[in-house]
């Protein structure tokens, strides 16, 4: 797990961030930055440098590495401090809280603003790059591509969805972004996975979900990772996250991954709920989302 940084901002100077705002400018050219570089890309004296890297290792914002060059490189932690700067100068937040989530490939916090928000922390890529860069969209191209970048594109490519989405199909609402963090509304409710349904409501949450699925195919996108993980269930609904892997409705593998959400989802519901959900054919339901006509489960029950 990556460590929580909100306590170490009181301890940074301006100059702390000039310098890690530097290597996150080197690191746009090579992983590891070379220290001789800093002074040019921080804007800081090699004197003041060399301070302020003493103190971004102690802290753990950087890592050190001797290759031909001395080099060095943001930790998570690191960029976490730049996005988390960036948010409460912007006013977006003013207070840290509890983590909410934490997971493979994101983090969230309890945030305050003029309510209670949440941040969330893309760390796609950070322990297994190669795998989320053969699978996403949004990686580059280009030789050079960092766990940095992959979770910035993460990050903007998901606000962007939900800005789009928002608040047509009950998505958290955005409130602002920068690097790899998203700030958004705090859902209510509790996730599906450790929600408790009665048996009569059952068929109608599944039919809730089903119905916010056809309200983004309809605007555009399949969520394409749906499952009881990324489904809030409270008292005024529900609401479906996570949607940086989501894909546009024109994708090649639109059709199939649209398919794999219905599966994921009904699957879920038969297991837990076996005696309340009728059996029900996902690549039907997933036709009905995508032509516009579905209603309910059990109007397409075998």
């Amino acid at each position: 797990m990556v460590r929580n940084v909100a306590d170490l901002m009181p301890e940074l100077e301006q100059d702390d961030f000039y310098l890690l705002s530097g290597v996150e400018q080197g690191m746009r050219f090579s992983e590891w930055v070379n220290r001789g570089k800093l002074p040019e890309f921080s804007g800081l004296s090699p004197e003041n440098v060399e301070y302020r890297l003493e103190r971004a290792l102690k802290r753990g914002l950087v890592e050190k590495k001797t290759l031909q060059y001395e080099g060095y490189t943001l930790q998570f932690e690191g960029y976490d401090a730049l996005a988390l700067r960036a948010l409460a100068e912007r006013e977006t937040i003013s207070e840290f809280g509890s983590p909410l989530g934490v997971g493979k490939e994101s983090d969230v916090y309890e945030v305050k603003s003029y309510k209670p928000l949440a941040l969330k922390y893309h760390r796609e890529g950070y322990t297994n790059f190669r795998a989320v860069d053969k699978e996403r969209d949004y990686t580059s191209d280009n030789d050079h591509v960092s766990w940095m970048y992959t979770a910035r594109k993460a990050a903007e490519r998901e606000l962007e969805i939900l800005e789009e989405l928002y608040p047509e199909v009950s998505v958290p609402r955005p409130i602002d972004g920068n690097r790899h963090a998203i700030v958004m509304e705090k859902m209510a409710g509790v996730e599906l996975s450790r929600a408790k349904l009665e048996d009569e409501q059952v068929v109608g949450v599944l039919d809730l979900i089903l119905r916010e699925m056809a309200g983004a195919y309809d605007a555009g996108y399949v969520h394409a990772d749906m499952s009881e993980y990324n489904v809030f269930v409270g008292e005024e609904g529900v609401t479906v996250f996570d949607w940086p892997q989501a894909v546009p409705t024109d994708h090649d593998h639109a059709a199939e991954f649209l398919v794999r959400d219905a599966e994921n989802l009904i699957g879920y519901f038969r297991r837990k709920y076996p005696q309340s959900v009728p059996e029900i054919d996902a690549e039907r339901v997933a036709n009905a989302i995508s032509e516009g006509s579905f209603e309910s489960v059990r109007a397409l029950a075998r």
